[in-house]
Protein backbone atom coordinates (compact mmCIF):
# COMPACT_ATOMS: atom_id res chain seq x y z
CA UNK A 1 0.00 0.00 0.00
CA UNK A 2 1.42 3.53 -0.77
CA UNK A 3 1.25 5.62 2.33
CA UNK A 4 0.47 8.63 0.02
CA UNK A 5 -0.59 9.27 -3.20
CA UNK A 6 -0.93 13.16 -4.82
CA UNK A 7 -3.93 14.77 -4.23
CA UNK A 8 -6.51 15.16 -7.39
CA UNK A 9 -5.49 18.58 -8.31
CA UNK A 10 -8.73 18.92 -10.88
CA UNK A 11 -11.45 17.34 -10.46
CA UNK A 12 -14.80 17.79 -12.62
CA UNK A 13 -16.37 20.97 -12.75
CA UNK A 14 -20.03 20.26 -12.24
CA UNK A 15 -22.19 18.15 -10.75
CA UNK A 16 -22.74 16.63 -7.18
CA UNK A 17 -22.19 12.98 -8.65
CA UNK A 18 -19.40 14.08 -10.64
CA UNK A 19 -16.54 13.05 -8.61
CA UNK A 20 -17.17 8.87 -8.83
CA UNK A 21 -17.59 7.50 -12.17
CA UNK A 22 -17.42 4.10 -11.02
CA UNK A 23 -20.19 2.95 -8.92
CA UNK A 24 -18.15 1.52 -6.20
CA UNK A 25 -16.42 5.11 -5.98
CA UNK A 26 -19.82 6.25 -6.34
CA UNK A 27 -21.04 4.32 -3.09
CA UNK A 28 -18.20 6.04 -1.33
CA UNK A 29 -19.61 9.59 -2.13
CA UNK A 30 -23.41 8.30 -1.37
CA UNK A 31 -21.70 7.52 2.04
CA UNK A 32 -20.48 10.61 2.67
CA UNK A 33 -23.56 12.22 1.70
CA UNK A 34 -25.84 10.07 3.27
CA UNK A 35 -24.39 10.62 6.68
CA UNK A 36 -25.18 14.13 7.06
CA UNK A 37 -28.17 16.98 6.23
CA UNK A 38 -25.42 19.62 6.31
CA UNK A 39 -26.27 20.07 2.15
CA UNK A 40 -24.37 23.42 2.45
CA UNK A 41 -21.21 22.44 4.04
CA UNK A 42 -21.35 19.43 1.34
CA UNK A 43 -21.29 21.97 -1.18
CA UNK A 44 -18.42 23.82 -0.12
CA UNK A 45 -16.69 21.00 -0.07
CA UNK A 46 -17.38 19.77 -3.00
CA UNK A 47 -16.24 23.48 -4.50
CA UNK A 48 -13.08 23.01 -2.74
CA UNK A 49 -12.16 19.52 -4.11
CA UNK A 50 -13.11 20.90 -7.71
CA UNK A 51 -10.31 23.79 -7.18
CA UNK A 52 -7.82 21.23 -6.16
CA UNK A 53 -7.06 22.78 -2.26
CA UNK A 54 -6.73 19.22 -1.33
CA UNK A 55 -3.21 18.20 -1.05
CA UNK A 56 -1.27 15.07 -1.14
CA UNK A 57 -3.31 11.82 0.32
CA UNK A 58 -2.09 9.96 2.87
CA UNK A 59 -4.01 6.05 2.87
CA UNK A 60 -3.43 4.46 6.02
CA UNK A 61 -5.68 1.20 7.78
CA UNK A 62 -8.78 3.12 9.24
CA UNK A 63 -8.26 6.58 7.75
CA UNK A 64 -7.43 9.01 4.64
CA UNK A 65 -5.75 12.25 5.56
CA UNK A 66 -4.25 15.24 3.87
CA UNK A 67 -3.80 19.10 4.38
CA UNK A 68 -6.67 20.77 2.65
CA UNK A 69 -6.42 24.51 2.18
CA UNK A 70 -9.36 26.84 3.73
CA UNK A 71 -9.60 30.46 4.12
CA UNK A 72 -6.70 30.71 6.15
CA UNK A 73 -3.14 30.84 5.05
CA UNK A 74 -2.41 27.67 6.89
CA UNK A 75 -3.91 24.59 5.76
CA UNK A 76 -6.08 22.63 7.78
CA UNK A 77 -5.31 18.81 8.67
CA UNK A 78 -8.17 16.91 7.84
CA UNK A 79 -8.83 13.12 8.15
CA UNK A 80 -11.74 10.24 7.65
CA UNK A 81 -11.63 7.53 10.02
CA UNK A 82 -13.66 4.14 8.93
CA UNK A 83 -13.58 0.97 10.94
CA UNK A 84 -10.85 -1.62 10.34
CA UNK A 85 -12.38 -5.30 10.07
CA UNK A 86 -11.94 -7.63 12.10
CA UNK A 87 -9.00 -10.69 11.83
CA UNK A 88 -12.35 -12.76 11.79
CA UNK A 89 -13.80 -10.85 8.97
CA UNK A 90 -10.79 -10.30 7.38
CA UNK A 91 -10.52 -14.40 6.85
CA UNK A 92 -13.86 -14.76 5.49
CA UNK A 93 -13.69 -11.61 2.95
CA UNK A 94 -10.83 -13.29 1.61
CA UNK A 95 -12.26 -16.82 1.57
CA UNK A 96 -15.25 -14.97 -0.70
CA UNK A 97 -12.96 -13.36 -3.09
CA UNK A 98 -10.77 -16.63 -3.69
CA UNK A 99 -14.27 -18.84 -3.80
CA UNK A 100 -14.35 -17.20 -7.18
CA UNK A 101 -11.56 -16.81 -9.58
CA UNK A 102 -13.29 -14.02 -11.61
CA UNK A 103 -13.42 -11.74 -8.21
CA UNK A 104 -9.21 -11.54 -8.01
CA UNK A 105 -9.60 -11.27 -11.76
CA UNK A 106 -11.88 -8.47 -12.06
CA UNK A 107 -9.71 -6.39 -9.19
CA UNK A 108 -6.30 -6.71 -10.63
CA UNK A 109 -8.20 -5.34 -13.72
CA UNK A 110 -9.54 -2.42 -11.98
CA UNK A 111 -12.83 -3.12 -11.21
CA UNK A 112 -14.98 -3.77 -8.05
CA UNK A 113 -17.74 -7.04 -9.38
CA UNK A 114 -21.01 -6.23 -7.21
CA UNK A 115 -21.25 -10.08 -6.48
CA UNK A 116 -18.27 -9.71 -4.31
CA UNK A 117 -20.17 -6.85 -2.72
CA UNK A 118 -23.29 -8.68 -2.36
CA UNK A 119 -21.51 -11.87 -1.42
CA UNK A 120 -19.46 -10.18 1.44
CA UNK A 121 -22.13 -8.23 2.72
CA UNK A 122 -24.75 -11.35 2.93
CA UNK A 123 -21.53 -13.11 5.14
CA UNK A 124 -21.28 -9.79 7.26
CA UNK A 125 -18.48 -8.37 5.84
CA UNK A 126 -19.27 -4.66 4.92
CA UNK A 127 -16.40 -3.48 2.47
CA UNK A 128 -18.03 -0.55 0.75
CA UNK A 129 -18.98 2.12 3.69
CA UNK A 130 -22.34 2.93 5.67
CA UNK A 131 -22.88 6.57 5.94
CA UNK A 132 -22.75 5.67 10.08
CA UNK A 133 -19.17 4.58 9.91
CA UNK A 134 -17.82 7.62 8.18
CA UNK A 135 -15.73 9.64 10.81
CA UNK A 136 -14.66 13.05 9.67
CA UNK A 137 -12.02 14.96 11.74
CA UNK A 138 -10.16 18.58 11.10
CA UNK A 139 -8.27 20.85 13.16
CA UNK A 140 -10.36 23.98 11.77
CA UNK A 141 -12.82 25.74 14.06
CA UNK A 142 -15.69 24.11 11.65
CA UNK A 143 -18.25 22.28 13.97
CA UNK A 144 -20.13 20.45 11.27
CA UNK A 145 -19.93 16.71 11.04
CA UNK A 146 -18.28 16.82 8.44
CA UNK A 147 -16.55 20.13 7.85
CA UNK A 148 -16.03 21.48 4.72
CA UNK A 149 -12.43 20.71 4.70
CA UNK A 150 -13.24 16.97 5.34
CA UNK A 151 -15.81 16.47 3.05
CA UNK A 152 -13.62 18.23 0.46
CA UNK A 153 -11.29 14.90 1.21
CA UNK A 154 -14.15 12.59 0.76
CA UNK A 155 -14.94 14.33 -2.41
CA UNK A 156 -11.22 14.11 -3.66
CA UNK A 157 -10.60 10.70 -2.69
CA UNK A 158 -13.49 8.76 -4.93
CA UNK A 159 -11.44 9.53 -7.92
CA UNK A 160 -8.29 7.29 -6.25
CA UNK A 161 -11.14 4.90 -5.09
CA UNK A 162 -12.48 4.89 -9.04
CA UNK A 163 -9.05 3.91 -10.29
CA UNK A 164 -7.74 1.34 -8.08
CA UNK A 165 -10.85 -0.39 -5.65
CA UNK A 166 -7.55 -1.76 -3.31
CA UNK A 167 -7.64 1.65 -1.95
CA UNK A 168 -11.02 0.17 -0.07
CA UNK A 169 -9.21 -2.74 0.97
CA UNK A 170 -6.36 -0.85 2.54
CA UNK A 171 -8.86 1.53 4.22
CA UNK A 172 -10.56 -1.66 5.90
CA UNK A 173 -7.22 -2.61 7.14
CA UNK A 174 -5.10 -4.51 4.46
CA UNK A 175 -3.00 -3.26 1.72
CA UNK A 176 -3.10 -4.55 -1.77
CA UNK A 177 0.18 -6.78 -1.28
CA UNK A 178 -0.95 -7.95 2.02
CA UNK A 179 -4.45 -8.84 0.38
CA UNK A 180 -2.70 -10.49 -2.93
CA UNK A 181 -0.71 -12.62 -0.58
CA UNK A 182 -3.17 -14.17 1.81
CA UNK A 183 -5.06 -15.17 -1.42
CA UNK A 184 -1.95 -16.51 -2.81
CA UNK A 185 -1.67 -18.75 0.08
CA UNK A 186 -5.22 -19.94 0.12
CA UNK A 187 -4.78 -20.98 -3.58
CA UNK A 188 -2.21 -23.01 -3.07
CA UNK A 189 -2.88 -24.34 -0.02
CA UNK A 190 -6.20 -25.75 -1.60
CA UNK A 191 -4.08 -27.54 -4.23
CA UNK A 192 -2.70 -29.64 -1.97
CA UNK A 193 -5.58 -30.85 0.11
CA UNK A 194 -7.29 -33.49 -1.25
CA UNK A 195 -10.86 -32.70 -0.74
CA UNK A 196 -13.11 -35.60 -1.59
CA UNK A 197 -15.28 -35.18 -4.76
CA UNK A 198 -18.77 -32.87 -4.09
CA UNK A 199 -21.50 -35.18 -4.15
CA UNK A 200 -23.76 -34.90 -7.41
CA UNK A 201 -26.52 -32.77 -7.45
CA UNK A 202 -28.89 -30.61 -9.14
CA UNK A 203 -29.00 -26.65 -9.01
CA UNK A 204 -32.83 -25.49 -7.24
CA UNK A 205 -33.49 -23.53 -10.92
CA UNK A 206 -33.04 -27.31 -12.41
CA UNK A 207 -35.45 -29.17 -10.31
CA UNK A 208 -38.10 -26.73 -10.60
CA UNK A 209 -37.80 -26.52 -14.04
CA UNK A 210 -38.28 -30.33 -14.17
CA UNK A 211 -41.04 -30.09 -12.57
CA UNK A 212 -42.78 -28.53 -14.79
CA UNK A 213 -41.55 -31.02 -17.66
CA UNK A 214 -43.35 -33.43 -15.09
CA UNK A 215 -46.41 -31.40 -15.06
CA UNK A 216 -46.53 -31.16 -18.92
CA UNK A 217 -46.44 -34.75 -19.63
CA UNK A 218 -48.55 -36.29 -16.57
CA UNK A 219 -52.22 -34.98 -16.44
CA UNK A 220 -52.40 -36.55 -12.94
CA UNK A 221 -50.34 -33.53 -11.20
CA UNK A 222 -52.52 -31.31 -9.15
CA UNK A 223 -52.84 -27.53 -10.81
CA UNK A 224 -50.63 -24.87 -8.38
CA UNK A 225 -53.47 -22.91 -6.17
CA UNK A 226 -52.84 -19.45 -6.95
CA UNK A 227 -50.38 -17.35 -4.50
CA UNK A 228 -53.37 -15.25 -3.05
CA UNK A 229 -54.77 -18.88 -1.82
CA UNK A 230 -51.33 -19.49 0.31
CA UNK A 231 -52.22 -17.12 3.02
CA UNK A 232 -52.49 -19.45 6.21
CA UNK A 233 -52.66 -18.89 9.71
CA UNK A 234 -50.30 -20.10 12.72
CA UNK A 235 -51.21 -23.05 14.37
CA UNK A 236 -50.33 -21.33 17.81
CA UNK A 237 -48.83 -18.00 18.79
CA UNK A 238 -44.88 -17.13 19.06
CA UNK A 239 -43.65 -18.02 22.37
CA UNK A 240 -44.17 -15.37 25.05
CA UNK A 241 -40.64 -12.39 25.25
CA UNK A 242 -39.57 -14.21 21.96
CA UNK A 243 -39.56 -11.01 20.05
CA UNK A 244 -41.71 -12.09 17.73
CA UNK A 245 -45.10 -11.17 15.83
CA UNK A 246 -48.04 -13.36 14.31
CA UNK A 247 -48.88 -11.29 11.68
CA UNK A 248 -45.39 -10.54 10.93
CA UNK A 249 -44.76 -14.30 10.96
CA UNK A 250 -47.88 -14.88 8.92
CA UNK A 251 -46.83 -12.32 5.95
CA UNK A 252 -43.43 -14.11 5.87
CA UNK A 253 -45.54 -17.60 5.42
CA UNK A 254 -47.56 -16.10 2.61
CA UNK A 255 -44.83 -14.66 0.55
CA UNK A 256 -42.62 -17.85 0.70
CA UNK A 257 -45.38 -20.28 -0.38
CA UNK A 258 -46.21 -17.22 -3.34
CA UNK A 259 -42.69 -17.21 -4.44
CA UNK A 260 -43.00 -21.32 -4.29
CA UNK A 261 -45.61 -21.38 -6.42
CA UNK A 262 -43.92 -19.30 -8.94
CA UNK A 263 -40.88 -21.42 -8.65
CA UNK A 264 -42.51 -24.52 -9.17
CA UNK A 265 -44.42 -22.94 -12.50
CA UNK A 266 -40.77 -22.07 -13.74
CA UNK A 267 -40.49 -18.34 -13.13
CA UNK A 268 -37.11 -18.51 -11.22
CA UNK A 269 -36.38 -14.74 -10.87
CA UNK A 270 -36.47 -14.68 -7.78
CA UNK A 271 -34.05 -17.17 -7.26
CA UNK A 272 -30.81 -16.18 -6.94
CA UNK A 273 -31.38 -12.60 -4.80
CA UNK A 274 -29.07 -10.96 -2.50
CA UNK A 275 -29.79 -10.60 0.94
CA UNK A 276 -30.29 -6.83 0.10
CA UNK A 277 -32.43 -7.26 -2.89
CA UNK A 278 -34.95 -9.64 -1.37
CA UNK A 279 -35.68 -6.46 1.47
CA UNK A 280 -36.08 -4.56 -1.57
CA UNK A 281 -38.37 -7.16 -3.45
CA UNK A 282 -40.50 -7.42 -0.01
CA UNK A 283 -40.49 -3.82 0.63
CA UNK A 284 -42.05 -3.26 -3.18
CA UNK A 285 -45.22 -5.55 -2.51
CA UNK A 286 -46.23 -2.70 -0.03
CA UNK A 287 -46.27 -4.25 3.20
CA UNK A 288 -46.56 -1.16 5.24
CA UNK A 289 -44.41 1.72 6.90
CA UNK A 290 -43.24 -0.46 9.61
CA UNK A 291 -41.89 -3.20 7.83
CA UNK A 292 -40.31 -0.64 5.42
CA UNK A 293 -38.59 1.18 8.26
CA UNK A 294 -37.59 -2.70 9.72
CA UNK A 295 -36.12 -3.37 6.30
CA UNK A 296 -34.12 -0.12 6.09
CA UNK A 297 -32.80 -0.41 9.62
CA UNK A 298 -31.87 -4.02 8.87
CA UNK A 299 -30.09 -3.53 5.80
CA UNK A 300 -27.99 -0.35 6.50
CA UNK A 301 -29.09 1.84 3.09
CA UNK A 302 -30.21 5.49 3.54
CA UNK A 303 -34.55 5.54 3.34
CA UNK A 304 -34.40 7.72 0.43
CA UNK A 305 -31.83 4.88 -1.49
CA UNK A 306 -33.74 2.22 -0.54
CA UNK A 307 -36.87 3.96 -1.71
CA UNK A 308 -35.74 4.34 -5.10
CA UNK A 309 -34.64 0.61 -5.20
CA UNK A 310 -37.80 -0.23 -4.57
CA UNK A 311 -39.51 1.61 -6.93
CA UNK A 312 -36.70 0.21 -9.23
CA UNK A 313 -38.42 -3.01 -8.29
CA UNK A 314 -41.83 -2.22 -8.77
CA UNK A 315 -40.69 -1.10 -12.55
CA UNK A 316 -38.13 -4.06 -13.33
CA UNK A 317 -37.59 -6.65 -10.96
CA UNK A 318 -34.09 -7.20 -9.96
CA UNK A 319 -32.68 -6.04 -13.55
CA UNK A 320 -34.47 -2.49 -12.31
CA UNK A 321 -32.34 -2.96 -8.93
CA UNK A 322 -28.86 -3.47 -11.20
CA UNK A 323 -29.98 -0.48 -13.46
CA UNK A 324 -30.60 1.98 -10.77
CA UNK A 325 -26.94 0.54 -8.93
CA UNK A 326 -24.27 -0.28 -11.78
CA UNK A 327 -23.85 2.01 -14.78
CA UNK A 328 -21.74 -0.20 -17.46
CA UNK A 329 -21.11 0.55 -20.84
CA UNK A 330 -22.80 -1.02 -23.99
CA UNK A 331 -22.13 -1.70 -27.16
CA UNK A 332 -21.38 1.68 -28.75
CA UNK A 333 -23.95 0.45 -31.93
CA UNK A 334 -26.53 0.45 -29.75
CA UNK A 335 -26.56 3.83 -28.05
CA UNK A 336 -25.74 5.26 -31.59
CA UNK A 337 -29.52 3.96 -32.60
CA UNK A 338 -30.83 5.12 -30.03
CA UNK A 339 -29.68 8.54 -29.69
CA UNK A 340 -30.43 8.94 -33.12
CA UNK A 341 -34.38 7.32 -33.02
CA UNK A 342 -34.47 9.57 -29.95
CA UNK A 343 -33.42 13.14 -31.85
CA UNK A 344 -35.95 12.25 -34.45
CA UNK A 345 -38.66 11.65 -32.03
CA UNK A 346 -37.96 14.95 -30.32
CA UNK A 347 -37.72 16.78 -33.39
CA UNK A 348 -41.71 15.76 -34.02
CA UNK A 349 -42.54 16.20 -30.24
CA UNK A 350 -41.07 19.73 -29.46
CA UNK A 351 -39.89 23.36 -31.26
CA UNK A 352 -37.53 23.84 -29.08
CA UNK A 353 -34.59 22.08 -29.62
CA UNK A 354 -33.01 19.18 -26.92
CA UNK A 355 -30.07 18.64 -25.47
CA UNK A 356 -29.06 15.20 -25.46
CA UNK A 357 -26.17 13.59 -23.48
CA UNK A 358 -25.11 10.19 -23.93
CA UNK A 359 -22.55 8.44 -20.80
CA UNK A 360 -21.99 5.06 -20.61
CA UNK A 361 -25.45 3.14 -20.72
CA UNK A 362 -27.86 7.33 -20.08
CA UNK A 363 -29.46 9.42 -22.36
CA UNK A 364 -30.04 12.25 -20.51
CA UNK A 365 -32.25 15.26 -22.03
CA UNK A 366 -30.46 18.17 -20.37
CA UNK A 367 -33.24 20.74 -19.58
CA UNK A 368 -36.47 18.16 -18.94
CA UNK A 369 -34.75 16.47 -16.27
CA UNK A 370 -35.48 12.70 -18.33
CA UNK A 371 -33.19 10.05 -18.48
CA UNK A 372 -33.44 6.90 -20.32
CA UNK A 373 -30.75 3.71 -18.82
CA UNK A 374 -30.43 0.83 -21.24
CA UNK A 375 -30.35 -1.93 -19.13
CA UNK A 376 -28.75 -5.57 -19.84
CA UNK A 377 -31.97 -6.89 -20.70
CA UNK A 378 -31.59 -4.61 -23.95
CA UNK A 379 -34.52 -2.56 -22.92
CA UNK A 380 -34.86 1.15 -21.98
CA UNK A 381 -35.50 2.15 -18.54
CA UNK A 382 -37.25 5.79 -17.97
CA UNK A 383 -35.74 8.02 -14.97
CA UNK A 384 -37.18 11.69 -13.98
CA UNK A 385 -35.03 13.53 -11.81
CA UNK A 386 -37.02 14.91 -9.11
CA UNK A 387 -37.17 18.06 -6.55
CA UNK A 388 -34.10 16.13 -4.92
CA UNK A 389 -32.05 16.84 -7.46
CA UNK A 390 -31.57 12.56 -7.72
CA UNK A 391 -33.08 10.39 -10.41
CA UNK A 392 -35.55 7.71 -9.96
CA UNK A 393 -37.09 5.07 -12.14
CA UNK A 394 -40.41 6.80 -13.43
CA UNK A 395 -41.98 3.95 -15.73
CA UNK A 396 -41.70 0.25 -16.72
CA UNK A 397 -39.04 -0.57 -18.82
CA UNK A 398 -39.39 -0.87 -22.96
CA UNK A 399 -36.67 -2.20 -25.94
CA UNK A 400 -37.75 0.97 -27.85
CA UNK A 401 -36.35 3.96 -26.41
CA UNK A 402 -38.62 6.45 -27.94
CA UNK A 403 -41.78 4.17 -26.76
CA UNK A 404 -39.83 4.30 -22.89
CA UNK A 405 -39.73 8.44 -23.52
CA UNK A 406 -43.23 8.68 -24.66
CA UNK A 407 -44.49 7.14 -21.66
CA UNK A 408 -42.87 9.72 -19.38
CA UNK A 409 -43.13 12.48 -21.96
CA UNK A 410 -45.96 13.74 -20.75
CA UNK A 411 -45.90 13.76 -17.05
CA UNK A 412 -42.37 16.25 -17.21
CA UNK A 413 -45.48 18.84 -18.71
CA UNK A 414 -43.61 19.79 -22.16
Amino acid sequence: MSPSVPGPRRAPARGRRAFAATWWGQAWVTALEDSTLDSGRLARGRTYARQGMVGPVTIAPGQVKAAVQGSRPRPYRSAVHLPVLTDAQWDTLLDTIAARAGHLAALLDGEMPAELIDDARHAGVPLLPQPTELDPECSCPDWGHPCKHAAALCYAIAATIDDDPFVLFALRGRGRDDVLAELRARRTAGRTVDAPPAPAGIHAAGAYAAWTVLTEHDPGWPDLPEPSAHAAALPVPPPTGSGLVGADLERLMTDVSARAARLLSGDATTLRLTQHQDAVRIAASGPGPEWFHHLVQNTGASPIAFARLTRAWRHGGPTGITVAEQPHSPEPSAMTAARTALTTALAEMTDAPVRLRAWRNRLTLLDHGIQLRLGPDARWYPYLQENDGEWWPAAPADTDPVTALTAIWQRTGM
